[in-house]
């Protein structure tokens, strides 16, 4: 009985790390083609923060997919090397997370001075 739970925590566990590649590949294609249009000319402070804020967004769903195959995988591989890559996963999402949080409040509070300035000569 025991066979069938370790095959399908293995199976989950590829299909849950492929669901991680499948958001890390799509957000570095947008990164990347975001990434050509700062360079051709959208070259402005706001748009240059909002690619890479979309850019940690995936990571850092990536990372809680990759979290999540590390924990189920640990339950049935409980060696040192199992755990200490689930916590390094879990610290560098904690980090991740942190900062993206940090970079969107800051971002929210310029755009709300931005909009409280007057526009245009009075």
């Amino acid at each position: 009985m025991n066979e069938w739970l370790v095959r399908a925590t293995e199976i989950s566990v590829i299909i849950i790390d492929a669901m991680a590649l499948v958001l890390i590949a799509w957000g570095s294609a947008q990164a990347f083609i975001g990434s050509i249009g700062l360079v051709i000319g959208r070259a402005d402070g706001h748009h240059r923060r909002e690619v890479w804020m979309r850019y940690a967004r995936w990571l850092v769903a990536a990372l809680t997919f990759q979290l999540a195959a590390d924990i189920i995988e640990t339950s049935i591989r409980a060696d040192w090397e199992s755990i200490g890559r689930l916590g390094a996963i879990a610290l560098i999402r904690t980090f991740l997370n942190y900062f993206l949080e940090r970079d969107l409040v800051e971002t929210r509070e310029k755009e709300r001075v931005m909009s409280l300035q007057p526009k245009g000569p009075i």
